[in-house]
């Protein structure tokens, strides 16, 4: 399967590729998807974890199931968009690694965005994906 997305991290730009993303994603013309973004719910609906680092986890897997229904892969993700609130470096390195995992090496665009409040009270983290579908 060719893929249409070329990763650039020019010189000019401030490294990104050794944190697992790139400064920029050029899409060849094709079929684009938008995925809500996704929170730590599962499918029963049950508890949510009450740690960063497990919403981000169940997140991600909501996002990975997303891609699967859109018969994508992670190299098919044009940018990832993060919400966190209350983000500060330590909640980053807490709440990241489980994003990353979900990647599975692609290194799309990420933007991380500190919130003040998701749509729950109890909810830390919701990922955004901009997809380019394959074929």
């Amino acid at each position: 399967m060719t893929h249409n997305i070329t990763r650039l991290n020019p010189p000019t730009m401030p490294s990104s590729e050794a944190l697992g993303y790139s400064q920029i994603s050029i899409v060849e013309p094709g079929r684009m998807a938008y995925v809500s973004g996704q929170v730590a719910v599962g499918l029963d609906g049950g508890s949510t974890p009450a740690d960063l680092a497990g919403q981000a986890k169940l997140a991600a897997a909501n996002a990975k199931a997303a891609l699967d229904a859109l018969g994508a892969t992670p190299e098919d993700i044009v940018i990832a968009r993060c919400y966190v609130t209350d983000l500060t470096p330590e909640r980053l390195e807490e709440g990241f690694p489980p994003l990353l995992e979900m990647f599975a090496g692609a290194k799309p665009c990420v933007t991380g965005v500190g919130v003040a409040a998701l749509a729950a009270p109890h909810l830390q983290i919701e990922i955004e994906l901009t997809v380019r579908l394959p074929g």
